[in-house]
């Protein structure tokens, strides 16, 4: 059974993490994925956009998909279909150095979840990056 890093650990990454991929990102304003990456971005972090179907999102070129990230990312952020998550881990898993998966509020893989920390990654599932931003560091706006 999965079970997310205590809050310490996820406060460290959150305190230690600049650049979050995030997949699925919209570039639309009334979507939770744009609202969560733009208080993550007015909070310090670079935003890159991954998405086949947009340009760019918050100012920031979009990418197709992860292969295609133009530098190393501390956080690959997944707003996707849970049906859809195995595919992004498993790309995920290929980057270098190993990036925290963090799959969002609702988006829940067991399996996905548990073989990426098998590979060594830090997976934090289930839960949203900028609640617990919020929660843990005391961020406010959005």
């Amino acid at each position: 059974m999965f079970v997310n890093p205590d809050d310490e650990r996820i406060k460290e990454i959150l305190q230690k993490s600049r650049v979050i991929a995030v997949v699925g990102l919209s570039n639309n304003p009334t979507r939770d994925s744009y609202r969560v990456a733009a208080y993550m971005k007015d909070h310090g972090y670079r935003i890159i956009p991954v998405n086949p179907t947009i340009a760019e999102a918050l100012g920031e070129k979009a990418y197709p998909d992860l292969e295609s990230l133009p530098c190393p990312v501390d956080i690959v952020n997944v707003f996707r279909r849970p049906s859809e998550v195995p595919g992004v881990v498993e790309k995920a898993l290929k980057l270098s150095p190993l990036p925290v998966i963090w799959l969002q509020l609702g988006v829940v893989h067991q399996e996905a979840a548990l073989a990426a920390r098998q590979a060594g990654a830090t997976v934090i599932m289930d839960r949203c990056l900028m609640v617990e931003h919020r929660r843990l560091l005391g961020g406010s706006g959005c």
